[in-house]
């Protein structure tokens, strides 16, 4: 799927997460929004003329998604991979802490190269019901 760059992201975040299992969602949904965020605002500066994609799959349990932009790129420099957001120091930027929440929700994230593609993924193990 691709859109003009916009921030009015609800009812893509809704298609995006419609086949993720709801006790997943709430989180997801956050990490999403956090990173269409960044494509549409810092990637393509909210230009309407350059479009965000989004490529989304499912397999055995693995959920991902692959976010371009048409922007310039850039070099990500979150040092974050496993620290919680309490122990960023307090004058870490809004920008920082958005790439940390994508590091402390998803198990995988990573850029291209030239900084315009973001892929993300999500392991989701189903709930199975009790057997009495």
């Amino acid at each position: 799927m691709s859109f003009a760059s916009t921030l009015y992201l609800c009812p893509i975040l809704d298609l995006l997460l419609a086949k993720i299992p709801s006790e997943v969602q709430a989180e997801l949904r956050l990490g999403l929004q956090e990173a269409l965020v960044n494509a549409a605002k810092h990637g393509n500066r909210l230009d309407p003329s350059k479009q965000v994609s989004v490529k989304f799959s499912v397999s055995r349990g693995t959920y991902s998604w692959v976010i371009s932009d048409q922007g310039t790129g850039f070099s990500p420099n979150c040092d974050c991979h496993t620290g919680a957001e309490d122990l960023l120091p307090e004058d870490f930027s809004e920008n920082g802490r958005g790439l940390c929440i994508l590091h402390q929700i998803f198990d995988q994230v990573h850029w291209n190269r030239e900084g315009t593609q973001l892929k993300l993924s999500k392991q989701v193990k189903r709930q199975r019901a009790l057997r009495h």
